[in-house]
């Protein structure tokens, strides 16, 4: 037992390297891995804590919240760890700052997107200002987040296709949120009716059909508005809400096929675009005679 514990000893304080004037040994690296792994269980801890303290309502923190919370919790315990397993095997951290310095101001212009991203993410993380579950319009398509991660966001869009979103797309450029601050969203649809339709009563109809249609929101009434005297109709813009506007696409379709019906049990037409064409009496003669004139040609051949 001795010599085995003497081997053990041994083992454990054979140098592996040098670092300036101190040695690595192996049981300094075997207590820096026991570090980290102590620090990554005590993030896992940590980051269970805080989600069942949000299941019991013992924080008002919505999924958003916890999953920042959570991220930035990790990545607190995992620096310090890291830290704590540096110093454990004789590294200064100061004198290993100082060596890499030139080192790091090159990786970092060759990696200049990838820390704007990852600042980026740390930025979105802390300023809450896009969540997981927020539905938003980026570059023209409209997404709902999925997951946020520290280099990029992945969003997911109407046709189920899965969207890869840098961070520093969302933090530099113009994003709509449409669930920043509620759920709430707006509907419009356009109708145009013929001329000759009683405005009033089509108005009247129209508003009607909104109101009964399910699915909108009842915070908000739903709005009619005389929008344009057009070249062929007069259009009328219906608007209602809905509480979920990752569903827009489904109830617009809703609100069109109300229209419809509505407009044609009420006997009102829906106008289509129409050309009225109005010729000079002395031309439709002229035309007359031409036609006359090339019959009695092909009588004569």
């Amino acid at each position: 037992m001795i010599a085995l514990a003497q081997t053990i000893r041994q083992v454990l304080d054979f140098t592996l390297f040098h670092v300036s004037d101190r040695s690595v040994t192996v049981e300094s690296v075997l207590v820096a891995m026991a570090i980290l792994g102590a620090a990554y269980l005590a993030s896992r801890v940590a980051q269970r804590i805080l989600a069942r303290g949000a299941r019991l309502g013992v924080r008002e923190l919505d999924a958003g919240a916890v999953a920042t919370a959570q991220r930035l919790t990790h990545y607190s315990i995992m620096l310090v760890g890291a830290g704590v397993a540096v110093e454990t095997i004789g590294i200064d951290l100061t004198t290993l700052f100082t060596a890499g310095a030139v080192v790091a101001v090159g990786l970092g212009f060759a990696m200049q997107n990838i820390l704007q991203n990852f600042v980026s993410g740390v930025i979105l993380l802390i300023e809450r200002s896009i969540t997981p579950g927020d539905v938003l319009e980026v570059d023209g398509k409209v997404v709902r987040v999925d997951d946020m991660r520290i280099r990029s966001t992945v969003a997911r869009t109407w046709d189920d296709e899965e969207l890869i979103i840098p961070n520093s797309t969302l933090v530099q450029s113009t994003v709509k949120n449409f669930t920043l601050h509620d759920q709430l969203y707006r509907i419009r649809a356009r109708v145009g009716v013929a001329y000759d339709t009683d405005v009033e009563y089509a108005r009247d109809v129209l508003l009607a059909a909104a109101r009964a249609l399910e699915g909108r929101s009842l915070a908000k009434e739903p709005k009619v508005h005389l929008w344009e005297f057009a070249d062929s109709s007069i259009v009328f813009e219906v608007s209602v809400w809905i509480e979920n506007p990752w569903d827009a696409r489904a109830t617009r379709s809703d609100v069109n096929f109300a229209i419809r019906r509505a407009l044609n049990d009420a006997g009102i037409t829906i106008a289509f675009p129409q050309l009225d064409l109005h010729l000079d009496p002395e031309v439709v003669e002229r035309l007359g005679g031409a036609r006359a004139a090339r019959g009695r040609m092909k009588d004569g051949a």
